[in-house]
This record gives structure tokens, sequence and C-alpha cells, in this order.
């Protein structure tokens, strides 16, 4: 970036809009290069079996560079103080409310959004979630221009990144918010000075990345291995798949597949014992869980969970 942007990135009203960690990290390295004239966030929630209410990540790190926080409980009832800034540009990325036209079309340089995924493919609230739930091969960040409809903006710029067979929903989550990071500052010079690409999205490749549900999480053993292995990874670290394990909840945090095929046996039923774990009959093969979570109970190693529960091989989980 040159000098002559700098300069012109201080003169600029820019507002941004977020809330989680993704959004956190995008926010720590625009704050590197630009000012911004107030953050918006979602209202602080409480968390936790104590229902402790914490800042949202986003508004921690505007506390940190003493940044004024806006957060309405429906921003469409209440943007008139957003507004009242004049934006010349407004940032959103994983804000997590629709954003109302009044706000859309205020800024002059326009409201774009830093989405997690290679639109028009994933829009939605879970583009990460449902890239490895999917079983792609590659993801990335798309910087758009926001419109009524939900991230079906034009698209400004775009960069991919590789999906590897180990990444997790935690792990590609960091990469992209890196990615994102890096991408916004790479392409907001242009957008400044109005020599940004401008690219309609096309409408027949679209497919959606919808918030995960309670049905998401739950392990159907009537699936292949790779299909419940991408479940596993991919809602790992959060929210986490699960079955049923003696009418109690027994969620999956990691898994394996092997080669092996035990025909004899019902989909769901305890394979054997292994040494870091134990294998689960599905409809093409066998899947060993290395790390469970039973209800009530903290995080242990397949190998423990099985120390604890000898009769497993007897069970078949639900």
């Amino acid at each position: 970036m040159n000098l002559e942007n700098v300069n012109v990135s201080k003169e600029l009203k820019i507002i941004y809009m977020g809330t989680p960690d993704f959004s956190a990290t995008v926010l720590e390295g625009l704050l590197s290069q630009y000012k911004v004239r107030a953050i918006v966030s979602q209202p602080d929630r409480p968390v936790g079996r104590n229902g402790e209410v914490r800042f949202t990540a986003v508004k921690e790190v505007a506390n940190k560079h003493t940044i004024l926080v806006l957060q309405p409980e429906k921003i469409k009832d209440n943007y008139e103080e957003i507004l009242a800034f004049q934006p010349d540009l407004i940032i959103t990325c994983a804000y997590g409310q629709i954003v109302p036209d009044e706000i859309l079309k205020a800024p002059r340089l326009g409201c774009i959004n830093v989405h997690a995924s290679l639109l028009p493919k994933l829009r939605g609230g879970a583009p990460i979630h449902r890239a490895i739930l999917n079983g792609y091969s590659k993801t990335g960040i798309t910087i758009m221009y926001m419109s009524s409809k939900m991230d079906a903006g034009d698209i400004i710029s775009q960069k991919e990144i590789e999906i590897t067979y180990d990444d997790t929903a935690e792990t590609l989550h960091d990469k992209l918010a890196i990615l994102g990071r890096d991408l916004l500052l790479e392409t907001l010079p242009s957008i400044i000075n109005g020599t940004n690409n401008r690219e309609r999205q096309d409408e027949s490749k679209v497919t959606y990345g919808f918030n995960i549900t309670r049905d998401d999480e739950h392990l159907d053993f009537n699936k292949t291995k790779r299909e419940i292995y991408n479940k596993v990874r991919g809602l790992n670290s959060w929210p986490g798949s699960f079955c049923i394990y003696d009418n109690k909840i027994l969620k999956v945090w990691k898994c394996y597949e092997t080669d092996n095929t035990f025909t004899h046996l019902m989909n769901g039923q305890v394979t054997r014992v292994y040494k870091d774990g134990f294998g689960v009959k599905v409809s093409n093969g066998e899947v060993v869980f290395t790390e469970v979570q039973l209800e009530g109970k903290g995080k242990v190693t397949g190998a423990d969970f099985v120390n604890g529960h000898q009769d497993i091989t007897k069970r078949i989980l639900g």
C-alpha cells in the first residue's frame, strides 16, 4: 500500500461491523493500516453454566483500541446512530444480523463484506463448517459488495485455500481468518481509489452454507465412513457431532477411517477395541472414535473411554 493510500485512509470515515473471533482477526488487520470511527457488534450475551456476560470478540478488540462500540439488539430498528457518522465505507464480517437497506445505501464507497467461501458457493452463516461437511477440497475468502439478498452482491476479489484431509472447522476457521484479513488489506486500496473489479455472481452456481442445526450434529451410521469422518471434523471444535450411548449423548470429537469391513454387524455397532479407541460399523466400513465426551463428563481419549466401559463391544450406538 503506497503512502498516498495511507494518507487517504486517515480521512476516511470507516465503520466496521462484526462479532466473533473470525471477525476480530480481520479487524486487527484493518486497524494496523486504517482508522475505524466506530464498531458495530452483536449485544454481549451470557455464556457458560454461570451465565457470565462476556464481551464479543470484536468488542474486545475495539476496547483495546479505544473505539466506540454500538450494539443494537435489532439493527433493523436502530441504525440512526450509525448513519449519523456519515460513513464513507462500511466493512462487515460475520456480524450476525441482516443489515437493512438504509445502511447498505449510506456509504459513498459502498458496504462490503468479508465472506468465508468462494461465492456463489456457500452463501449463509456456516460456510466453514459446510465446506468440510460437504467434502470440499478447497474454499476461500470473497470480498463482495453487500446487497439486500444474503451474500448475493457483486464480487470484488477472491482467494482460495486448500482444505486438507486433517483440517477441522477450527483449523480451517483460523486459516480463513488470516486469509480474510490479508485479502481485505490487499483489496481496500482499489475500492478507495475506484479501480476495483466488480463481478456479478452466477446464480446458476449458488449453494448454501446454512447455520448448523441439532439434526446436523447427529451421526447417522447408515452414512459412509468418509461422510462420518467429515461430519466429526467439520463440527470440531463447535458444536460437535454426537450419537447415543446407553441413552446418553456421546459427543465425538475425533475419529479416523479404516479399511476394515464388518458385513456381519449392524450399522452403529461397536466393532472392536483398538489401542487408541473403539471402532464403529458404518455403511461401507468402519470409523474409530479416538476422542469422545459422554453427557455430563469431560473429553477423554477413546482408549480411556473404553477403560471405563468394559462392555462397549456389546453396544449399538444410536
